[in-house]
């Protein structure tokens, strides 16, 4: 008998004494006697990357992840090498590299506190099956530290003492802590004594982290293939984490306001005459509406890129009709080509051999809704190129707005683990891998594609896409959405969860199918819902085929008008999202906050779930319980104005709010300023000359931005916008405002009708801009209203000269 000594002595490998070290210019370099390297690079003062290789040399150093527009700098480094470690110092953190094992700990320079270290640090084992590393890293969890994001994780939002699997997967009706799902974000926050640092582990195979739950004082992170890659981000606030990480793997354009209005979808309308009965219907009823989409069956069997002429005999003119309505038609396309020989896209990729092919040769074949397909490598720069150019007729000829990528995990039917077997190749930029490391990167790469045609031939207008796979980076591409979730109470519940971890995870712009997508929700259930999703980036019904109708109008008149007014508030907000966006995509700042973003030194938002920020400056919770007048809640620190009564609560404390099915508890932070559009139908169809401010006083300061550029195209990024800065100042007796001007957009809005809420005084006395102003010129309806000009630069509200 033959022993293999080696396989009988497997298990984990660890990093031996430092025998060497290099620095060049931001990359330093450490070797260990067993030939294990490791490489930091200072990417920022509060920015590092590590990167080690077990067997002293690296691969190429590529990433679908990381952004080449990533800002990169430091103010300060030095290296000191010390008896028993070394130290790297920047203007943010001290790094120390131990000379036994390469363990590292970090600390906060201004106060030299700890803010994070390894435990068993890098380790590692061999992978016999497969070859290469089992890659793992495991990190001291401290006592009272938190943990946040990973994307849309259908959980607590705090994940400590949780397991996760990251491995992108087809849920149909998932629920609450299934795990994988359809994305894989390996990106997380800490909190430990109320410092923020952030941990990105760019590794694109399957991937797991451990939050202190095998082992109550450690959390860990691994990877069954590739390298021990991760980027460490200190903040100290949770806001700063998650803008690096955003900025790092990539800020999205401005979306088309149109995007960020009400969509209306469902699995599936058809034909054309079944579109137009939803479409009008909506404009009967006055429900304001912006997009209209269409499922698998508006194709010629399934068959991607094609028309049912049957359902649809001139599509180019019914998407014009949709348009002069005033919607704007989104159109799905999957992964999935059908095997025909008559089929002009399966006949390009067959003759350009653009499909992927298992490890001995033959094509993959899956079975999907068009029945037996092949599938795009869409990891060949060649194969993206020309998937761009397929939407060529749909966006540019046709006329359709937007399109829709599922299906793109990738999801095949009929098969043990719902996707391409791992012996699948990939040209993956040219680093040939298997889809052991494809993967979870297919549908961002599907995304990628999809984006860079629609961008193309919607020119000069901005593209709009949205994906259900995605992983890190994909925000530059697309929106998202939360997948195939149920028509229940507790999927409404997910669906609040899910939307604050996928912002909080650097990808903002998502909202969930409201109402479900299978199963039939009641009419208590769909509003609650809606009223939600006001609240969300992406707002769209959408359902399956096979269970009831989920229209607005669907559950009865007096449903039907909560609906509506809920619509009709998110086009009311919607130049306050706008504005919001626009912060998003210049600063990465999130477009919906948890609680403990907005607020990480009061322990007590590290476990809240249902409450959030929108925006900057608004404070939502959603009723999750059938039958209910109202609910209890957590109100932040500060003080802040019930939106509907304007009862100004001081926070820090949970109470009652009521709520009944009408209402949702809404609060606005004292201070802020809330530009409102009038209601329309859709957007675009008023000129809109008169835009209300809501003011809400505070004793103290305050700024707030209102952010306009001509709704779509690209004249924003040549300066052509409005940025518009607001300061407020309030004292006992008086309330200024001052207003500064940026950028050559010229708005249609002339007059801004100020709603002034909470005013402790009566006004004796109105200045602008130096000019007295009559005090009939203010009106009350419950909140003193005055009409002025939009170029307006300060306005002073005077009540005497009482102390």
């Amino acid at each position: 008998m033959i022993t293999n000594t080696e396989l009988e002595q497997k298990g984990n490998a660890f990093p031996s004494n430092v025998i060497s070290f290099r620095k060049d210019v931001d990359t330093l370099y450490f070797t260990t006697e067993n030939d294990v390297a490791l490489q930091i690079t200072i990417l920022r003062d509060g920015l590092l990357r590590f990167r080690y290789s077990t067997t002293g040399m690296f691969a190429n150093d590529f990433s679908y992840a990381i952004t080449k527009y990533a800002s990169i700098g430091y103010n300060q480094l030095d290296i000191e090498e010390k008896e028993d470690c070394y130290s790297i110092t920047t203007s943010k953190i001290i790094c120390e590299v131990s000379k036994k094992g390469l363990l590292i700990k970090i600390y906060d320079k201004a106060d030299g506190s700890l803010i994070n270290q390894d435990e068993l640090g890098f380790h590692w084992e061999d992978s016999y099956e497969f070859g290469g590393d089992i890659v793992k890293m495991s990190k001291v969890s401290h006592d009272g530290e938190s943990y946040f994001g990973l994307g849309d994780k259908p959980g607590n939002l705090n994940l400590k003492g949780k397991r996760f699997e990251n491995w992108v997967t087809d849920s149909y009706a998932y629920g609450k802590d299934t795990d994988p799902i359809y994305k894989t974000i390996p990106f997380y926050t800490g909190l430990h004594n109320k410092k923020a640092y952030g941990i990105f582990f760019d590794n694109t195979f399957r991937s797991y982290f451990d939050f202190a739950q095998e082992r109550r004082f450690v959390t860990s992170f691994w990877a069954q293939g590739g390298e021990m890659n991760y980027y460490f981000i200190y903040g100290p606030k949770m806001t700063d984490v998650v803008e690096y990480y955003t900025d790092l793997t990539g800020k999205p354009d401005l979306p088309p306001l149109w995007a960020l209005g009400f969509h209306q979808c469902k699995w599936s309308y058809y034909p054309e005459s079944k579109v137009k009965a939803i479409t009008s219907k909506f404009r009967e009823l006055q429900i304001p509406c912006d997009a209209i989409y269409l499922d698998i069956d508006y194709m010629e069997g399934f068959r991607c890129f094609t028309w049912n002429k049957e359902y649809f005999p001139d599509p180019k003119r019914m998407v014009k009709e949709l348009e002069d309505d005033g919607f704007k038609t989104v159109a799905i396309i999957d992964p999935g080509i059908k095997i025909d020989k008559n089929y002009w896209v399966y006949k390009e990729g067959l003759e350009n051999d653009y499909f992927c092919k298992r490890a001995d040769g033959p094509y993959i074949k899956g079975k999907v809704w068009p029945g037996e397909c092949y599938f795009p490598d869409f990891t060949n720069p060649k194969v993206r190129e020309w998937w761009s150019g397929l939407f060529k007729e749909l966006i540019e000829d046709i006329g359709v707005k937007g399109i829709w990528n599922d299906m793109n995990e990738p999801a095949v039917m009929e098969v043990p683990n719902k996707t391409f077997p791992h012996d699948v190749r990939h040209n993956y930029d040219e680093n040939p891998c298997s889809h052991r490391k494809a993967h979870n990167i297919y549908g961002m790469q599907m995304a990628r594609a999809t984006y860079h045609g629609v961008k193309k031939f919607s020119h000069p207008k901005r593209p709009f896409v949205i994906t259900r796979a995605a992983y890190s980076g994909t925000q530059r591409y697309t929106s998202t959405w939360t997948g195939d979730n149920i028509a229940n109470w507790e999927h409404l519940w997910i669906a609040n969860v899910q939307v604050q971890r996928l912002a909080m995870s650097g990808f903002s712009f998502a909202g969930s199918d409201i109402g479900g997508f299978a199963e039939q929700p009641h009419g208590e259930l769909f509003t609650r819902w809606i009223q939600l999703a006001t609240f969300h980036p992406f707002f769209r019904v959408h359902s399956s085929g096979d269970h009831g109708d989920q229209e607005p109008w669907t559950f009865g008149e007096d449903i039907t008008d909560i609906v509506r007014k809920f619509i009709e508030l998110r086009y009311q907000l919607l130049p306050y999202l706008y504005t919001a966006f626009w912060d998003y995509t210049e600063k990465g700042i999130p477009l919906v906050k948890s609680l403990v973003m907005f607020d990480q030194e009061d322990v007590n938002t590290h476990y809240r779930i249902d409450e959030f920020i929108f925006g900057n400056s608004i404070l939502a919770c959603p009723v999750l319980e059938p039958n209910a007048k109202g609910r209890r809640m957590y109100i932040p620190r500060g003080q802040w104005y019930n939106y509907w009564t304007d009862e100004l609560v001081k926070g820090g404390k949970e109470m009652w709010v009521d709520a009944d099915l009408d209402s949702m508890p809404v609060f606005i932070k004292e201070g802020a300023i809330i530009p409102k559009y009038p209601v329309q139908q859709y957007v675009g169809e008023k000129k809109i000359e008169e835009i209300t401010l809501d003011i809400y006083y505070k004793k103290g300061k305050e700024d707030s931005q209102f952010f306009e550029d001509a709704q779509d195209g690209y004249d924003y990024t040549k300066g052509r916008f409005c940025l518009r800065s607001f300061k407020l100042t309030g004292r006992k007796n008086q309330l200024v405002i001052q207003q500064h001007k940026e950028g050559s957009f010229e708005s249609d809005c002339k007059k801004f009708k100020l709603q002034i809420h909470g005013l402790p005084f009566d006004v004796k006395n109105i200045q602008l801009d130096n000019e007295t102003k009559s005090l009939e010129q203010l009106h009350s309806n419950g909140c003193l209203t005055l009409m002025i000009d939009e170029n307006f630069s300060i306005l002073d509200l005077n009540g005497g000269n009482e102390e």
